[in-house]
């Protein structure tokens, strides 16, 4: 599964980041109730996506620190999967991360690395890492994650494309690398890329092509360009649903013969994640706050979930 969880912040104020309003003195009166709450909404979730089975890995954006994924995995009834966590702490200005989120008894990893995303000519730019986290999943065979928040549209979609391009440049920089350490490695690239699967960054600097049957050479497919046809995809602006949250393959994880199978790539669109869009028509994700005010609410995204199977199932 991979999850923007919007915002998801501790009550203290971080003077090192722009976490102000997330205080119980800032803007959206953020509080230890209503944390812990949003804690309580994100565990529904993530056991309605495995079905009250949990899924075997998480990844995750938009969370401030290890503090709050501690709350998260502990809390009742997600304490009963045993969750681990991998998580660094990225230079983003607003301090929030991405992390995954592991069941033990199932994944077993081996080694993980923070990829930073570092532009050569504007020093000041930060943004969230990629975190590359590689183990052995059901004692079978060993996959690679890579989880991704690259840096978003805020200030124009055509102002930002270039750190877009730059984080698809060191996500196929880290592939390669990884590619000469296992030649056909099983790779699993997900998160919120905030483009689509026919934008440049992730379409022609990345290379994530639309799955076919032609053979296995060591490229990137991506699961989620047929999405784009859905009429619920994973966010909405105005009237417009996009898929800036994709699961993007090698086709070694596909095609070889190696302890998966491969089932399914879908969008958790479950009715409870979602309200009427009284202003633009259909529904939207219902998010914890709309404007200033605070409701019962989850994300402005939706989940994502990849479904595999164990060969010999």
């Amino acid at each position: 599964m991979f999850y923007n969880v919007e915002n998801f912040y501790d009550c203290v104020d971080d003077p090192l980041t722009n976490d102000d309003e997330f205080t119980p003195s800032g803007e959206r009166r953020w509080t230890p109730g209503r944390l812990h709450d949003k804690a309580d909404r994100l565990s529904k979730v993530f056991i309605t996506a495995g079905k009250w089975n949990a899924p075997v890995f998480i990844g995750v954006c938009e969370v401030e620190n290890l503090q709050v994924l501690e709350l998260l995995t502990k809390n009742a009834p997600l304490n009963k999967f045993g969750y681990k966590i991998i998580q660094k702490d990225s230079p983003d200005e607003r301090g929030i991360d991405v992390a995954f989120l592991y069941r033990s008894e199932f994944f077993k990893p081996f080694d993980f690395q923070a990829i930073p995303v570092i532009d050569p000519v504007d020093k000041s730019f930060r943004t969230r890492d990629i975190l590359l986290v590689s183990g052995v999943l059901n004692s079978r065979d060993t996959i690679h994650v890579f989880v991704n928040h690259w840096p978003s549209r805020y200030g124009g979609v055509m102002e930002t494309v270039k750190y877009r391009k730059l984080a698809a440049m060191k996500l196929k920089e880290a592939i390669s690398v990884l590619y000469s350490r296992f030649h056909e490695a099983n790779i699993i690239c997900m998160g919120d890329f905030n483009d689509e699967p026919t934008d440049v960054s992730v379409q022609t600097v990345l290379g994530a092509k639309t799955p076919d049957s032609s053979g296995v050479s060591g490229e990137l497919v991506n699961l989620s360009a047929a999405w784009l046809s859905n009429a619920i995809q994973t966010l909405k602006n105005q009237y417009t649903w996009q898929t800036f949250d994709q699961w993007i393959v090698s086709d070694y994880f596909l095609h070889k013969k190696s302890g998966f199978r491969f089932l399914k790539a879908e969008i958790l669109d479950s009715d409870f994640l979602l309200e009427a869009d009284s202003k633009y028509g259909g529904v939207k994700p219902k998010r914890t706050y709309v404007g200033f005010k605070y409701q019962d609410g989850f994300s402005d995204h939706l989940p994502i979930l990849l479904r595999i199977q164990s060969s010999n199932q």
